[in-house]
């Protein structure tokens, strides 16, 4: 007789801390090797903090105990995007602050499949890969505008514009259906930006790019908003 065993569902804060760890070894390690500052130190502690804090609140009224394979997936997106923000609160920029970047970004296309392939899609961790795009996007920002001018920032701020709009006008909290272009808008954010951060481009196509990136945002969030006033 063969007695079948359910796999043990391993609870979130035990994945939690170990990312937890995992951030604190990232930092440490990058400030063995470029030097962090200590606002470097408290940007990433504070970024790990609300990260655990918003996690665990979103996983309770979701009336989760257990992450997800992507959900895994977007954690480690998730930590990545701290060891970026200390670098760049340590005025960092280069390889190093991209090369982490583009590691976050090229497993933002891992995390839908695995949950498309498992199974698991499921309302909290498409907001949670969500809002891992956009914190990320919002700490490429910092560095780009120290180069290009301020105006970048509304690229990273554009998003929690949005959502502080939503609580003024309850009809922008409407569902949006899926859509190509508008992935393709909010990948291209990531992508521009990161070029800009490595600096391989001179300044003309830097300001360039981002000008034309932050035009393409701006027309998708338009788009959106005459949707959800056209279906309020």
């Amino acid at each position: 007789m063969i007695v079948q065993t359910q796999p043990r569902t391993i609870p979130a804060r035990q994945e939690q801390a170990v990312a937890a760890g995992a951030l604190l070894v990232l930092v440490s390690g990058l400030a063995l090797t470029v030097g962090l500052t200590p606002a470097a130190w408290v940007a990433g502690a504070g970024y790990g903090g609300a990260l655990w804090v918003l996690l665990t609140g979103a996983l309770r009224r979701a009336g989760r105990v257990a992450l997800g394979p992507a959900d895994r997936v977007t954690l480690a997106r998730a930590t990545l995007t701290g060891g970026v923000l200390a670098l760049v609160a340590a005025g960092s920029s280069g390889p190093v602050p991209a090369g982490l970047a583009a590691l976050a970004l090229a497993l933002d296309a891992v995390d839908g499949r695995v949950a498309r392939r498992t199974a698991t899609v499921s309302p909290l961790g498409a907001r949670f890969d969500l809002e891992a795009d956009a914190v990320l996007i919002l700490v490429l920002c910092v560095p780009v505008a120290v180069v290009l001018g301020p105006w970048v920032l509304l690229i990273g701020a554009m998003r929690y514009a949005f959502v502080a709009a939503g609580w003024v006008l309850p009809w922008l909290r409407g569902p949006l259906a899926p859509d190509r272009a508008r992935k393709a808008v909010a990948a291209a954010q990531g992508v521009t930006l990161l070029v800009v951060v490595a600096g391989v481009l001179p300044r003309g196509a830097a300001l360039a790019g981002t000008a034309v990136a932050l035009a393409a945002l701006v027309w998708s969030f338009g788009r959106d908003v005459r949707t959800l006033w056209r279906t309020r």
